[in-house]
């Protein structure tokens, strides 16, 4: 998923931070807001998904061209 990310918003993103944990924890957050949370949110989204989530988060205007189809 980090590299779908890197790839798909590699101008704009600072950079992706992995972290350990245990427990099934998988969630994933821009500036501290949860966009995506395993438990809440139903499982483990596809790339499409995530990627966007990020858009409508960060850039509600990019076009992701198939991505969005």
């Amino acid at each position: 998923m980090a590299q779908e990310l890197l790839s798909t918003f590699s101008d704009d993103l600072g950079g992706v931070t992995l972290i350990p944990a245990t427990g099934g924890v998988y969630q994933i957050e821009i500036d501290g807001q949860l966009i995506w949370e395993r438990k809440r949110d139903g499982g483990f989204p596809d790339a499409k998904l995530i990627k966007q989530k990020v858009r409508n988060y960060a850039w509600p205007e990019r076009d992701l061209g198939h991505v969005d189809k």
